[in-house]
């Protein structure tokens, strides 16, 4: 009869002990909001990034001031590990390598993520990107492999293929930061050179990868894991490729079309940076794939009145950063007759590069002087430079700048220019890093815009990337198309997402994360671009959502998208050529991981993602109040032990015999 209650009582007193244990933990830790990893990738040879332990990493936490202060961290410093606060001006390689090589007392690190760009530039990234996976080799131009000819990023220090065993994140200078900064104030800068007291601020940061030693490796792992335990350690790199055709070719057989001849106008669509949610890519990526955007709109009635016997397409590679992900996967396919053209078809490449102007920077045609070799080649590449549009060329023997054309002369010689803003090194001094952000670009506005204002204000930079890029069509284009067309779209079985056309160039909007990621899912810049590709190029048709979203391809080998301008205005259906194609690495399809041909480029798997600080009690305390709980066990048993075995005594002494009778 007591059942019932006695049940209820044990569950309300369970309830109650659950709740005053997080309000504890509460008490005890503070977590971070925002924080951004520095997570580990693999390739066929070895791996780079960051991790932590299992359990997570702790630390004392110490803010470094200078990079004098150093000492305090390496060497002089009482109470290691340390776990470093640093400003964004002390997010160096210098910096960084002096606290690998002295890991032992280093926790840690955490970047607060800076509100202007250093003045002096900061390129995580290699000084010879993609060097290994580009045309130039020991075959192809020897005197041009491994830029021996041209570096051009010479600002390039390596950061970014490092490996570091202790775990490094950015976070936002906000709230948290500021905490941060005070508990290290009230409780560990040394005052004087004095020793700090105790308790003093610990912090923990979780960031346990999966995946070790290479892609080969993790890739095994994965295999048996299929078979024994469903948890897989790495993901390939990966998303899609986007294209759209002036003109429609028919799209059901792959392989050669004959008598078609295509003009494959590119842009990459991926960037990168130290951090893993951070890869804004404002003059790497926003800016040429910005301008194919603005190029495909503004000739698409030209090419459909023209009726060209040449079609345009319109390409967006993926994965272009690690070793030409999108790119050698399309040669790939045009080989192996799984494309809906093959490389016979292929006329020429024209490839949009990093074009975002500043000052009087100019704007030019590179190519491949080894191909140029061949007759036929370099009059069709010259045919470019006879256009009247104020573009420059480089010496006639300097390489081309790592591009995606790179891997279609990998396979064949064809005619080509890459379009870039640099003449020899690139003028892009935060590539691939955070900072190659809107600020960078000077993407700016008049003072008193309203953000409608603003969206059909053209910058300076967008009149003259569209008068050098249109080629003479006298068509007038504004970014409200590129900004205010899509907001919102969604496709056959594909979510509804939201998205904000504005933020690849607005200051004030969460950046966009250009980072390719692994191949699970479309990424936001990926959907967006792919909208935004067939609204610019496709034709309206008058029809419902659900018509629209039913409908598949038509007689014309067109789709149909349904999309949504913004949530002011009316639904509209669109007709377009616009598809998309796998960006994953071929190597993944022919298991060669450890392939020297293709990309092998991995993301660990991780569970958890999370920093905290706390106070922590000195060593002596802790060590104390451990002998003491000690003790108080060993007394507790020592003490159940007697009182079990005088049982009978101590309890015995008022108890009447069995046999008392009344």
């Amino acid at each position: 009869m007591y059942g019932m209650p006695m049940t209820i009582f044990l569950f309300v007193c369970l309830f109650v002990t659950g709740v005053s244990c997080n309000s504890v933990g509460d008490k005890i830790y503070v977590d971070f909001k925002d924080n951004i990893p520095c997570v580990r990738l693999l390739n066929a040879t070895h791996q780079i990034g960051c991790q932590s332990s299992l359990s997570g990493d702790v630390g004392v936490l110490h803010l470094l001031e200078s990079e004098e202060n150093l000492d305090w961290v390496l060497s002089s410093g009482p109470d290691p590990p340390y776990m470093v606060m640093l400003e964004s001006t002390l997010f160096t390689r210098s910096v960084m390598m002096k606290l690998k090589s002295s890991s032992n007392r280093v926790a840690g690190v955490v970047v607060v993520a800076p509100n202007t760009n250093p003045s002096a530039g900061f390129s995580p990234h290699a000084s010879c990107p993609n060097e290994n996976s580009g045309v130039y080799t020991e075959k192809y131009s020897p005197s041009l492999a491994h830029c021996n000819a041209t570096v051009w990023n010479p600002l390039g220090n390596n950061l970014s293929y490092e490996e570091f065993d202790f775990p490094i994140f950015s976070l936002k200078d906000d709230n948290d930061t500021q905490a941060m900064r005070q508990c290290y104030m009230d409780h560990n800068r040394p005052v004087n050179g004095s020793k700090p007291r105790y308790p003093l601020c610990a912090m923990q940061l979780f960031s346990h990868m999966s995946a070790v030693t290479d892609t080969a490796t993790c890739m095994r792992r994965n295999s048996i894991a299929m078979s024994l335990n469903p948890e897989f350690v790495c993901d390939p790199l990966g998303d899609v490729n986007i294209w759209a055709l002036s003109k429609p070719l028919n799209v059901t057989e792959k392989g050669h079309k004959p008598g078609e001849s295509v003009i494959i106008a590119a842009a990459r669509l991926d960037s990168r940076s130290f951090f893993f949610d951070i890869a804004p890519g404002a003059e790497s990526t926003a800016s040429g794939l910005v301008t194919l955007l603005a190029v495909a709109h503004a000739l698409r009635n030209a090419t459909q009145e023209a009726q060209l016997n040449t079609t345009i397409m319109y390409t967006f590679f993926h994965g272009e950063t690690f070793d030409y992900i999108g790119s050698s996967r399309m040669v790939f396919d045009m080989e192996r007759n799984q494309s809906i053209i093959d490389l016979d078809n292929v006329h020429s490449v024209l490839e949009v590069g990093q074009v975002g102007l500043h000052g009087d920077t100019k704007l030019w045609l590179h190519s491949d002087p080894v191909s140029r070799r061949n007759s036929s080649i370099d009059e069709e590449v010259c045919v470019f430079f006879l256009l009247n549009f104020s573009v420059e060329e480089p010496g006639s023997s300097q390489a081309l700048p790592p591009s995606s054309f790179q891997r279609f002369l990998r396979a064949r010689p064809i005619p080509g220019v890459v379009i870039e803003n640099h003449q020899s090194t690139f003028t892009n001094r935060y590539y691939q890093s955070m900072y190659d952000n809107s600020d960078y670009l000077n993407v700016s506005y008049p003072p008193g815009l309203t953000p409608e204002e603003q969206l059909d204000f053209v910058t300076d930079a967008a009149k003259v990337l569209l008068l050098t890029c249109c080629l003479q069509f006298d068509t007038r284009f504004t970014f409200h198309f590129i900004t205010v067309m899509l907001c919102r779209g969604f496709v056959e079985q594909t979510d509804e997402v939201s998205l904000n056309l504005s933020v690849f160039f607005s200051p004030g909007n969460t950046t966009t994360n250009f980072y390719i990621g692994v191949n699970q899912q479309m990424s936001e810049p990926t959907i967006l671009v792919q909208f935004m590709l067939a609204n610019l190029t496709g034709s309206v048709v008058n029809t419902t959502q659900e018509n629209c979203n039913n409908q598949k391809e038509n007689e014309d080998d067109k789709e149909t998208k349904h999309v949504r301008p913004t949530d002011r205005l009316m639904c509209f259906c669109v007709r377009s050529t616009c598809r998309t194609t796998k960006a994953v690495s071929p190597a993944f399809e022919l298991e060669e991981y450890t392939s020297s041909n293709y990309s092998t480029w991995t993301e660990s798997r991780w569970k958890s993602i999370k920093g905290r600080i706390f106070l922590v009690a000195s060593h002596d305390l802790e060590m104390l109040t451990l002998g003491v709980g000690v003790g108080v066990l060993l007394t507790s048993l020592l003490l159940t032990f007697f009182i079990s075995s005088k049982a009978d005594i101590l309890f015995n002494s008022g108890r009447e015999p069995t046999n008392a009778t009344y």
